[in-house]
């Protein structure tokens, strides 16, 4: 128990003050992340923010950009600070307008990414 406290602790020293507040949330494991996707490309985070923040506190909303910065991909992620707000989030903005365009709203579900050695290569 004192190992996992003290990697806590290390992961939130480490970060930067403008994540720590997320980063503590998160690893109570109290909130709720949203998966977001059909967002118009003139939604801002803010935006985002404003319109899931009726269900709650919004504790992160992030518009995933392309590479070059210029425009976003379409989806994002919306995290709230209790799951029950989430839910009630996901319930009523499923299928909503959002800046003229409909969102899908759906659970993020923690999956762990598999990870093995490089496969051979067939010889032939």
């Amino acid at each position: 128990m004192a190992a996992l406290r003290g990697s806590i602790s290390r992961l939130i020293s480490d970060s930067n003050l403008k994540n720590r507040a997320a980063q503590l949330v998160f690893i109570r494991g109290i909130t709720s992340k949203l998966f977001v996707k059909g967002i118009s490309f003139t939604t801002t985070e803010n935006s985002l923010k404003d319109a899931f923040t009726q269900f709650g506190k919004v504790v992160e909303a992030k518009i995933i950009m392309k590479k070059d910065g210029t425009r976003s991909k379409g989806y994002g992620y919306v995290t709230f600070s209790a799951t029950d707000e989430a839910q009630k989030a996901l319930i009523d903005m499923n299928g909503k307008l959002l800046d003229g365009r409909v969102i899908s709203v759906d659970n993020v579900y923690n999956t762990p990414k598999l990870r093995g050695p490089p496969k051979a290569e067939a010889d032939g």
